[in-house]
Protein backbone atom coordinates (compact mmCIF):
# COMPACT_ATOMS: atom_id res chain seq x y z
CA UNK A 1 0.00 0.00 0.00
CA UNK A 2 1.31 3.47 -0.88
CA UNK A 3 2.38 5.95 1.80
CA UNK A 4 -0.61 8.29 1.15
CA UNK A 5 -3.04 5.38 1.54
CA UNK A 6 -1.28 4.19 4.70
CA UNK A 7 -1.64 7.66 6.22
CA UNK A 8 -5.33 8.00 5.29
CA UNK A 9 -6.16 4.62 6.80
CA UNK A 10 -4.34 5.57 10.02
CA UNK A 11 -6.09 8.96 9.94
CA UNK A 12 -9.50 7.29 9.66
CA UNK A 13 -8.63 4.79 12.39
CA UNK A 14 -7.65 7.62 14.73
CA UNK A 15 -10.97 9.38 14.11
CA UNK A 16 -12.88 6.16 14.78
CA UNK A 17 -10.99 5.52 18.02
CA UNK A 18 -11.54 9.13 19.15
CA UNK A 19 -15.29 8.57 18.99
CA UNK A 20 -14.95 5.72 21.49
CA UNK A 21 -12.46 7.00 24.05
CA UNK A 22 -12.06 10.31 25.90
CA UNK A 23 -8.98 12.49 25.74
CA UNK A 24 -5.77 11.04 27.25
CA UNK A 25 -7.08 7.46 27.04
CA UNK A 26 -4.16 5.17 26.06
CA UNK A 27 -5.99 3.69 23.05
CA UNK A 28 -6.87 7.15 21.77
CA UNK A 29 -3.34 8.45 22.23
CA UNK A 30 -1.86 5.40 20.53
CA UNK A 31 -4.10 5.81 17.48
CA UNK A 32 -3.21 9.51 17.16
CA UNK A 33 0.49 8.65 17.56
CA UNK A 34 0.27 6.09 14.76
CA UNK A 35 -1.48 8.51 12.40
CA UNK A 36 0.97 11.29 13.21
CA UNK A 37 3.93 8.98 12.57
CA UNK A 38 2.49 8.03 9.17
CA UNK A 39 1.94 11.70 8.36
CA UNK A 40 5.55 12.46 9.28
CA UNK A 41 6.73 9.63 7.03
CA UNK A 42 4.59 10.97 4.20
CA UNK A 43 5.75 14.58 4.48
CA UNK A 44 9.36 13.39 4.56
CA UNK A 45 8.99 12.11 0.99
CA UNK A 46 6.31 14.54 -0.23
CA UNK A 47 6.22 18.03 1.32
CA UNK A 48 2.78 19.69 1.45
CA UNK A 49 0.69 16.60 0.65
CA UNK A 50 -2.89 17.24 -0.45
CA UNK A 51 -5.95 15.03 -0.81
CA UNK A 52 -9.29 15.49 -2.56
CA UNK A 53 -12.28 13.30 -1.69
CA UNK A 54 -14.85 12.64 -4.43
CA UNK A 55 -17.89 10.39 -4.33
CA UNK A 56 -16.01 7.25 -5.35
CA UNK A 57 -12.41 8.43 -5.64
CA UNK A 58 -9.61 9.69 -3.43
CA UNK A 59 -7.04 11.79 -5.26
CA UNK A 60 -3.57 12.42 -3.86
CA UNK A 61 -2.22 15.56 -5.50
CA UNK A 62 -3.42 14.74 -8.99
CA UNK A 63 -3.07 10.96 -8.72
CA UNK A 64 -6.13 8.81 -7.90
CA UNK A 65 -5.40 6.33 -5.11
CA UNK A 66 -6.66 3.16 -6.77
CA UNK A 67 -6.36 1.16 -3.55
CA UNK A 68 -8.85 3.52 -1.88
CA UNK A 69 -11.49 3.49 -4.61
CA UNK A 70 -14.97 3.66 -3.01
CA UNK A 71 -13.29 4.29 0.37
CA UNK A 72 -16.15 4.76 2.85
CA UNK A 73 -14.30 7.42 4.83
CA UNK A 74 -13.82 9.46 1.68
CA UNK A 75 -17.59 9.59 1.22
CA UNK A 76 -18.09 10.46 4.90
CA UNK A 77 -15.56 13.29 4.77
CA UNK A 78 -16.99 14.69 1.56
CA UNK A 79 -20.54 14.55 2.95
CA UNK A 80 -19.34 16.51 5.99
CA UNK A 81 -17.99 19.26 3.72
CA UNK A 82 -14.38 18.07 3.87
CA UNK A 83 -13.62 17.52 0.21
CA UNK A 84 -10.07 18.82 0.24
CA UNK A 85 -7.24 18.39 2.76
CA UNK A 86 -3.85 20.07 2.54
CA UNK A 87 -0.83 20.04 4.85
CA UNK A 88 0.98 23.32 4.16
CA UNK A 89 3.93 22.73 6.48
CA UNK A 90 5.23 20.32 9.08
CA UNK A 91 2.91 20.25 12.08
CA UNK A 92 3.52 19.24 15.66
CA UNK A 93 1.84 16.32 17.32
CA UNK A 94 -0.36 18.70 19.36
CA UNK A 95 -1.40 20.58 16.23
CA UNK A 96 -2.26 17.29 14.55
CA UNK A 97 -4.36 16.26 17.57
CA UNK A 98 -6.24 19.56 17.43
CA UNK A 99 -6.81 19.10 13.72
CA UNK A 100 -8.30 15.64 14.33
CA UNK A 101 -10.66 17.12 16.92
CA UNK A 102 -11.88 19.70 14.42
CA UNK A 103 -12.46 17.07 11.73
CA UNK A 104 -14.31 14.94 14.27
CA UNK A 105 -16.48 17.94 15.15
CA UNK A 106 -17.43 18.26 11.50
CA UNK A 107 -18.26 14.56 11.24
CA UNK A 108 -20.33 14.52 14.43
CA UNK A 109 -21.80 18.03 14.05
CA UNK A 110 -20.52 18.94 17.51
CA UNK A 111 -19.21 22.34 18.54
CA UNK A 112 -15.62 23.42 19.02
CA UNK A 113 -14.45 25.46 21.97
CA UNK A 114 -13.79 29.07 20.92
CA UNK A 115 -10.28 29.01 22.37
CA UNK A 116 -9.54 26.11 20.01
CA UNK A 117 -11.06 28.07 17.13
CA UNK A 118 -8.60 30.90 17.68
CA UNK A 119 -5.69 28.49 17.78
CA UNK A 120 -6.77 26.99 14.45
CA UNK A 121 -5.60 30.05 12.57
CA UNK A 122 -1.97 29.10 13.19
CA UNK A 123 -2.35 25.51 11.99
CA UNK A 124 -0.55 24.59 8.80
CA UNK A 125 -3.48 22.36 7.83
CA UNK A 126 -6.35 23.44 5.59
CA UNK A 127 -9.49 21.50 4.93
CA UNK A 128 -13.02 22.09 3.77
CA UNK A 129 -15.20 22.18 0.67
CA UNK A 130 -13.77 22.60 -2.77
CA UNK A 131 -15.23 25.80 -4.20
CA UNK A 132 -15.10 27.71 -7.46
CA UNK A 133 -15.50 31.29 -6.37
CA UNK A 134 -12.27 32.72 -7.79
CA UNK A 135 -11.53 34.67 -4.62
CA UNK A 136 -8.45 34.37 -2.45
CA UNK A 137 -8.79 33.80 1.28
CA UNK A 138 -9.13 37.04 3.21
CA UNK A 139 -6.28 36.98 5.77
CA UNK A 140 -8.05 39.17 8.32
CA UNK A 141 -11.03 36.82 8.65
CA UNK A 142 -10.51 34.21 11.38
CA UNK A 143 -11.27 30.63 10.44
CA UNK A 144 -13.22 28.75 13.10
CA UNK A 145 -12.65 25.59 11.12
CA UNK A 146 -10.01 25.75 8.45
CA UNK A 147 -11.64 26.03 5.03
CA UNK A 148 -10.33 25.77 1.51
CA UNK A 149 -11.87 27.76 -1.34
CA UNK A 150 -10.21 26.61 -4.56
CA UNK A 151 -10.32 28.81 -7.64
CA UNK A 152 -10.03 27.53 -11.18
CA UNK A 153 -6.31 28.32 -11.12
CA UNK A 154 -5.31 24.68 -10.63
CA UNK A 155 -7.82 23.38 -13.14
CA UNK A 156 -6.85 25.97 -15.74
CA UNK A 157 -3.16 25.30 -15.22
CA UNK A 158 -3.72 21.56 -15.58
CA UNK A 159 -5.76 22.01 -18.72
CA UNK A 160 -3.14 24.30 -20.27
CA UNK A 161 -0.50 21.68 -19.47
CA UNK A 162 -2.77 19.02 -21.01
CA UNK A 163 -3.14 21.06 -24.18
CA UNK A 164 0.63 21.48 -24.38
CA UNK A 165 1.07 17.72 -23.97
CA UNK A 166 -1.41 17.06 -26.78
CA UNK A 167 0.45 19.53 -28.97
CA UNK A 168 3.83 17.93 -28.34
CA UNK A 169 2.88 14.25 -27.99
CA UNK A 170 -0.34 13.96 -29.96
CA UNK A 171 -2.27 12.15 -27.20
CA UNK A 172 -4.49 13.28 -24.33
CA UNK A 173 -3.26 12.75 -20.72
CA UNK A 174 -6.50 11.04 -19.67
CA UNK A 175 -5.81 11.02 -15.93
CA UNK A 176 -5.43 14.80 -15.81
CA UNK A 177 -8.56 15.32 -17.89
CA UNK A 178 -10.59 13.12 -15.53
CA UNK A 179 -9.12 14.85 -12.47
CA UNK A 180 -10.16 18.28 -13.75
CA UNK A 181 -13.69 17.03 -14.43
CA UNK A 182 -13.97 15.42 -10.98
CA UNK A 183 -12.87 18.69 -9.39
CA UNK A 184 -15.47 20.62 -11.38
CA UNK A 185 -18.15 18.07 -10.46
CA UNK A 186 -17.44 18.49 -6.74
CA UNK A 187 -17.44 22.26 -7.02
CA UNK A 188 -20.79 22.26 -8.82
CA UNK A 189 -22.44 20.81 -5.71
CA UNK A 190 -20.91 22.99 -3.09
CA UNK A 191 -23.73 25.50 -3.48
CA UNK A 192 -27.16 25.36 -5.09
CA UNK A 193 -25.84 27.23 -8.12
CA UNK A 194 -22.82 27.28 -10.37
CA UNK A 195 -20.99 30.56 -10.81
CA UNK A 196 -18.82 31.23 -13.83
CA UNK A 197 -16.29 32.54 -14.52
CA UNK A 198 -13.82 32.11 -11.76
CA UNK A 199 -10.94 33.51 -13.75
CA UNK A 200 -10.95 36.42 -16.16
CA UNK A 201 -8.49 35.82 -18.92
CA UNK A 202 -5.81 38.44 -19.49
CA UNK A 203 -4.79 37.22 -22.92
CA UNK A 204 -6.86 35.88 -25.79
CA UNK A 205 -4.45 33.00 -26.31
CA UNK A 206 -5.91 31.53 -23.10
CA UNK A 207 -9.48 31.46 -24.42
CA UNK A 208 -9.55 27.77 -25.31
CA UNK A 209 -8.72 26.83 -21.73
CA UNK A 210 -11.54 28.73 -20.06
CA UNK A 211 -14.03 27.97 -22.81
CA UNK A 212 -13.35 24.25 -22.38
CA UNK A 213 -13.77 24.45 -18.60
CA UNK A 214 -17.03 26.38 -18.96
CA UNK A 215 -18.45 23.97 -21.52
CA UNK A 216 -17.51 21.03 -19.29
CA UNK A 217 -19.44 22.56 -16.36
CA UNK A 218 -22.45 23.43 -18.51
CA UNK A 219 -22.48 19.96 -20.07
CA UNK A 220 -22.39 18.29 -16.66
CA UNK A 221 -25.23 20.51 -15.47
CA UNK A 222 -27.24 19.51 -18.53
CA UNK A 223 -26.49 15.82 -18.01
CA UNK A 224 -27.71 16.05 -14.42
CA UNK A 225 -30.87 17.83 -15.57
CA UNK A 226 -31.50 14.89 -17.92
CA UNK A 227 -31.22 12.44 -15.01
CA UNK A 228 -27.85 10.90 -15.87
CA UNK A 229 -25.88 8.96 -13.26
CA UNK A 230 -22.78 10.55 -11.63
CA UNK A 231 -20.49 8.47 -13.84
CA UNK A 232 -22.41 9.50 -16.96
CA UNK A 233 -22.30 13.14 -15.87
CA UNK A 234 -18.51 12.99 -15.64
CA UNK A 235 -18.34 11.31 -19.06
CA UNK A 236 -20.27 14.26 -20.51
CA UNK A 237 -17.88 16.55 -18.63
CA UNK A 238 -14.82 14.96 -20.22
CA UNK A 239 -16.47 15.29 -23.63
CA UNK A 240 -17.14 18.98 -22.97
CA UNK A 241 -13.61 19.51 -21.71
CA UNK A 242 -12.06 17.95 -24.82
CA UNK A 243 -14.52 19.11 -27.50
CA UNK A 244 -12.13 21.76 -28.88
CA UNK A 245 -8.87 19.86 -28.39
CA UNK A 246 -8.33 19.90 -32.18
CA UNK A 247 -7.73 23.65 -32.01
CA UNK A 248 -4.25 23.03 -30.62
CA UNK A 249 -3.22 22.62 -34.28
CA UNK A 250 -4.54 26.05 -35.30
CA UNK A 251 -2.15 29.05 -35.02
CA UNK A 252 -3.12 31.55 -32.34
CA UNK A 253 -3.17 34.38 -34.87
CA UNK A 254 -6.02 32.57 -36.63
CA UNK A 255 -7.88 31.70 -33.42
CA UNK A 256 -7.70 35.29 -32.14
CA UNK A 257 -8.03 37.10 -35.46
CA UNK A 258 -10.03 40.34 -34.96
CA UNK A 259 -12.05 39.96 -38.12
CA UNK A 260 -13.45 37.53 -40.71
CA UNK A 261 -11.33 34.53 -41.60
CA UNK A 262 -9.92 34.21 -45.09
CA UNK A 263 -11.09 31.18 -47.13
CA UNK A 264 -7.81 29.41 -46.34
CA UNK A 265 -8.14 30.20 -42.62
CA UNK A 266 -11.75 28.99 -42.61
CA UNK A 267 -10.67 25.66 -44.11
CA UNK A 268 -8.05 25.35 -41.38
CA UNK A 269 -10.58 26.22 -38.67
CA UNK A 270 -13.11 23.73 -40.01
CA UNK A 271 -10.58 20.92 -39.67
CA UNK A 272 -10.45 21.12 -35.86
CA UNK A 273 -13.41 18.76 -35.18
CA UNK A 274 -11.86 15.95 -37.24
CA UNK A 275 -8.41 16.67 -35.81
CA UNK A 276 -9.80 16.56 -32.27
CA UNK A 277 -11.62 13.29 -32.83
CA UNK A 278 -8.48 11.74 -34.29
CA UNK A 279 -6.35 12.83 -31.32
CA UNK A 280 -8.85 11.43 -28.82
CA UNK A 281 -9.32 8.10 -30.59
CA UNK A 282 -5.55 7.63 -30.80
CA UNK A 283 -5.32 8.20 -27.05
CA UNK A 284 -7.83 5.73 -25.66
CA UNK A 285 -10.65 3.63 -27.06
CA UNK A 286 -12.67 4.32 -23.91
CA UNK A 287 -12.97 7.94 -25.01
CA UNK A 288 -15.20 7.09 -27.96
CA UNK A 289 -17.99 9.40 -26.76
CA UNK A 290 -15.57 12.31 -26.36
CA UNK A 291 -14.25 11.61 -29.87
CA UNK A 292 -17.77 11.64 -31.32
CA UNK A 293 -18.54 14.93 -29.57
CA UNK A 294 -15.31 16.49 -30.78
CA UNK A 295 -16.25 15.51 -34.34
CA UNK A 296 -19.94 16.50 -34.24
CA UNK A 297 -20.17 19.54 -31.95
CA UNK A 298 -20.39 22.05 -34.84
CA UNK A 299 -23.03 20.11 -36.82
CA UNK A 300 -26.50 21.66 -36.74
CA UNK A 301 -29.77 19.85 -36.22
CA UNK A 302 -30.70 20.48 -39.87
CA UNK A 303 -27.41 19.03 -41.11
CA UNK A 304 -25.65 22.34 -41.62
CA UNK A 305 -22.39 23.32 -39.98
CA UNK A 306 -19.21 21.31 -40.29
CA UNK A 307 -17.93 18.73 -41.03
CA UNK A 308 -20.66 17.71 -43.47
CA UNK A 309 -22.51 14.47 -42.78
CA UNK A 310 -23.34 12.54 -45.94
CA UNK A 311 -25.41 9.70 -44.50
CA UNK A 312 -28.27 11.81 -43.11
CA UNK A 313 -27.92 10.37 -39.62
CA UNK A 314 -28.64 12.35 -36.46
CA UNK A 315 -25.79 13.44 -34.24
CA UNK A 316 -25.31 11.79 -30.85
CA UNK A 317 -27.22 13.20 -27.87
CA UNK A 318 -23.94 14.26 -26.22
CA UNK A 319 -22.92 16.14 -29.38
CA UNK A 320 -26.23 17.98 -29.58
CA UNK A 321 -25.98 18.80 -25.88
CA UNK A 322 -22.42 20.10 -26.07
CA UNK A 323 -23.34 22.14 -29.16
CA UNK A 324 -25.89 24.10 -27.11
CA UNK A 325 -23.40 24.67 -24.27
CA UNK A 326 -20.61 25.55 -26.71
CA UNK A 327 -22.57 28.24 -28.55
CA UNK A 328 -24.04 29.75 -25.39
CA UNK A 329 -20.62 30.12 -23.79
CA UNK A 330 -19.18 31.55 -27.02
CA UNK A 331 -21.92 34.17 -27.26
CA UNK A 332 -21.43 35.16 -23.62
CA UNK A 333 -17.73 35.74 -24.28
CA UNK A 334 -15.98 38.89 -25.40
CA UNK A 335 -14.06 38.26 -28.60
CA UNK A 336 -11.51 40.43 -30.47
CA UNK A 337 -14.18 41.26 -33.05
CA UNK A 338 -17.25 41.76 -30.78
CA UNK A 339 -18.40 42.33 -27.21
CA UNK A 340 -19.95 39.61 -25.08
CA UNK A 341 -23.69 39.13 -25.44
CA UNK A 342 -25.96 39.42 -22.44
CA UNK A 343 -27.38 36.23 -20.97
CA UNK A 344 -30.86 37.19 -22.19
CA UNK A 345 -29.65 37.83 -25.73
CA UNK A 346 -27.74 34.54 -25.86
CA UNK A 347 -30.77 32.64 -24.51
CA UNK A 348 -32.99 34.31 -27.12
CA UNK A 349 -30.59 33.20 -29.87
CA UNK A 350 -30.82 29.59 -28.70
CA UNK A 351 -34.61 29.77 -28.70
CA UNK A 352 -34.74 31.37 -32.16
CA UNK A 353 -32.47 28.68 -33.61
CA UNK A 354 -34.18 25.76 -31.83
CA UNK A 355 -35.38 23.25 -34.39
CA UNK A 356 -32.93 24.57 -36.99
CA UNK A 357 -29.49 24.58 -35.42
CA UNK A 358 -30.25 23.18 -31.97
CA UNK A 359 -32.32 20.33 -30.56
CA UNK A 360 -35.40 22.17 -29.19
CA UNK A 361 -35.81 19.77 -26.26
CA UNK A 362 -32.19 20.34 -25.22
CA UNK A 363 -32.55 24.12 -25.55
CA UNK A 364 -35.58 23.99 -23.26
CA UNK A 365 -33.68 21.82 -20.76
CA UNK A 366 -30.65 24.12 -20.90
CA UNK A 367 -32.61 27.32 -20.28
CA UNK A 368 -34.62 25.67 -17.50
CA UNK A 369 -31.35 24.54 -15.92
CA UNK A 370 -29.99 28.08 -16.02
CA UNK A 371 -33.08 29.43 -14.32
CA UNK A 372 -33.26 26.73 -11.65
CA UNK A 373 -29.58 26.79 -10.80
CA UNK A 374 -29.41 30.56 -11.03
CA UNK A 375 -26.32 30.01 -13.13
CA UNK A 376 -24.38 33.13 -14.09
CA UNK A 377 -22.11 32.72 -17.09
CA UNK A 378 -19.99 35.72 -18.06
CA UNK A 379 -16.77 34.26 -19.37
CA UNK A 380 -14.10 36.44 -20.87
CA UNK A 381 -11.71 35.30 -23.57
CA UNK A 382 -13.19 32.08 -24.96
CA UNK A 383 -14.78 31.26 -28.30
CA UNK A 384 -16.40 28.47 -30.27
CA UNK A 385 -15.54 29.17 -33.88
Amino acid sequence: MSEPAVFLNAFAHALAVMTLYPGAHPSRESAVDDAYRDLTDLTAISPRPSFTFFDEEVVYGREPLRELKAWSWGRRLSAAGIQRLEFERDVSRDEFDQFLQEVLARLTLSSIDTSEQRQTQSLGIRFGAVGLHGQADVPDVPLAIATLDVTLDDEAETLRWLQHEVQSRGTVPLLEAETVVRSLAVAMHRDSHVVLPLLQLKEFDQYTTMHSLNVAVLAMGMAEALGCSPAEVRTFGVAGLLHDIGKIRIPIEVLAKPGPLSPEERVLMNQHPADGARIIIQTDGDLDLAAVVAYEHHIMLNGGGYPALHDGRACALASRLVHVCDVYDALRTRRPYRDAWSSAKAAAYLEQRAGIEFDPDLVATFLKMLRERQMTVSTIGSEAA
